[in-house]
């Protein structure tokens, strides 16, 4: 059957690229439809007919986002010989990532919609849920780690994910106001000092009368 209607006369690709940009940059709720038009060369019964709404095209940037400056990142996290690796990874990674060219700095997943009024809670909440999903991919992989015998049984897999995960998130944000790569990087050095205090047996929880001796 014959395609109905005018075909589209801008390169659906390109365009997404440059919306991503713009999100990117901006946020969500920052990055206004003129904006969004302006950088993709396209006019507003485009932009709707190709991806139905602005939220719409925001998840498709974010996709796009996922699979092209974001990643390298996690993907190496399961794939570390090591959960100390693994951690290590993750930082360096996300310093390197983080300043690596003319891009907008920092990361989208991060910095799109922090807000907690945002303009759209689905957004909000897809954003959200994508940063919960990144912590379990790193608790995952300590548990790995704790069930091969590499880290004692008693780590707190969570207490030791959800650090990392904030570093990395505070990352993001050292980007976005300059940090340079060396910045970064002594960042991520700075954390993984603390890793054999954070998964030593000397870190098994004590009994809270205790801290106080």
């Amino acid at each position: 059957m014959a395609q109905r209607g005018r075909p589209r006369s801008f390169d659906r690709t390109t365009a997404l690229r440059r919306a991503m940009e713009v999100f990117w940059r901006k946020g969500y709720d920052n990055a206004s439809m003129a904006d969004l038009t302006a950088a993709m060369g396209i006019n507003p019964p485009s932009l709707y007919a190709a991806f139905g709404s602005k939220e719409g095209l925001f998840r498709e940037a974010v996709a796009l986002y996922a699979e092209t400056e974001g990643s390298g990142i996690w993907e190496g996290v399961p794939a570390a010989p090591t959960a100390r690796a693994a951690m290590e990874h993750l930082l360096r990674a996300t310093a390197l990532a983080y300043t690596k060219g003319p891009e907008p700095l920092g990361c989208l997943i991060v910095l799109g919609a922090p807000q907690a009024e945002c303009a759209s809670p689905a957004i909000r909440d897809d954003l959200r849920r994508r940063r919960a999903d990144n912590v379990r991919i790193l608790e995952e992989r300590l548990r790995r780690a704790v069930a091969e015998g590499e880290l004692p049984a008693h780590v707190d897999c969570t207490a030791v994910a959800n650090f990392y995960a904030t570093v990395q998130h505070g990352m993001s944000i050292r980007a976005r106001d300059g940090a340079t790569r060396e910045e970064l990087l002594s960042v991520a050095d700075c954390a993984m000092a603390a890793w054999d205090r954070l998964t030593s047996t000397a870190s098994r929880n004590r009994d809270p009368s205790e801290k106080s001796k």
